[in-house]
């Protein structure tokens, strides 16, 4: 295992990539949605997998540790929790 850039935990640490799945390249549209759907987020999904993804934005600190995912081409949003975060990137995982 080797700690990324990306992999910064929500209390600064840095952590070990623990992924148990590889993900894939993509590159999609994706809106964020918390407060009962009055905030909203529009980034870009830049990997997934069957459990989570990295998502990029112009400023991702003021997102909540749970919210409603809507990625572009599939049907329904989905519920993710952020498991690490930068200034501009969430990594999530689907709940």
């Amino acid at each position: 295992m080797h700690a990324t850039e990306q992999a910064i935990g929500l209390e600064g640490r840095i952590l070990a990539d623990r992924r148990s799945e590889m993900r894939r390249r993509v590159l999609k549209g994706a809106t964020l949605s918390f407060n009962r759907g009055f905030s909203t987020f529009e980034g870009t999904l830049r990997n997934q997998s069957e459990r989570g993804g990295r998502l990029s934005f112009g400023e991702a600190l003021a997102v909540p540790p749970t919210l409603e995912l809507a990625i572009a081409g599939e049907d329904r949003p989905r519920t993710a929790r952020v498991r690490w975060r930068s200034m501009t990137a969430l990594g999530v995982e689907f709940i």
